[in-house]
């Protein structure tokens, strides 16, 4: 199994204004934003898990995949694989089974794992240390649509032939993981 790795960060909110408190009674948050002018703080680290894949419709000969389009928290439309966090006691399999289906409206069987993406990012209160699981995956059914989603992060859905994925994800490592799709797909191609 590959890993991938992404560093992604996000610009924390910045304070507009310090006001100015003395140092004989510091309070959390002066302390804090005495910390952060020296830059001599740590944020709190949060684990993230997230599985899902590369969904291939296997009956067609350009073998197209199921991806989706979101917007980023920059406001910019990013097309990228389908994934989302485990539900429960979930497998990472499970997980990616499910999400692909709510994300892409399109069922599928897993053949076998891709690799991991492991990334951080920072919000305004903590970091985050992010791992996502991806798997390859044959289309069993469903058709494509996003209102099966329940978060209504993708805003659209398409087909990608699997020779134009790389061109259309919006994300290097992404890219890679269709790649690593693409080399073990003939395995698993009747005739």
């Amino acid at each position: 199994m590959y890993r991938v790795y992404q560093e992604t960060v996000y610009q924390e909110t910045e304070y507009t204004s310090v006001t100015e408190v003395s140092n004989a009674v510091p309070t959390p948050l002066s302390a804090a934003r005495s910390a952060q002018a020296s830059g001599n703080y740590a944020l709190p680290t949060v684990e993230e898990v997230s599985a899902g894949g590369v969904i291939v419709d296997m009956s067609r000969s350009d073998l197209p995949v199921a991806i989706i389009a979101r917007y980023n928290r920059g406001g910019r439309l990013e097309w990228c694989l389908p994934k989302g966090h485990p539900e429960g006691v979930e497998s990472n399999e499970q997980a990616a089974e499910r999400e692909v289906e709510e994300e892409t409206g399109i069922e599928g069987r897993i053949l076998t794992p891709l690799g991991s993406i492991d990334y951080w990012f920072t919000v305004p209160r903590y970091r985050v240390h992010k791992t996502v699981h991806h798997f390859l995956l044959t289309a069993t059914g469903g058709y494509l649509t996003i209102e099966k989603d329940p978060d209504h992060e993708a805003v659209d859905v398409a087909w990608v032939p699997l020779a134009e994925l790389t061109n259309r994800l919006s994300f290097p490592n992404e890219r890679r993981i269709a790649q690593l799709a693409r080399e073990a797909l003939p395995r698993y191609l009747k005739g």
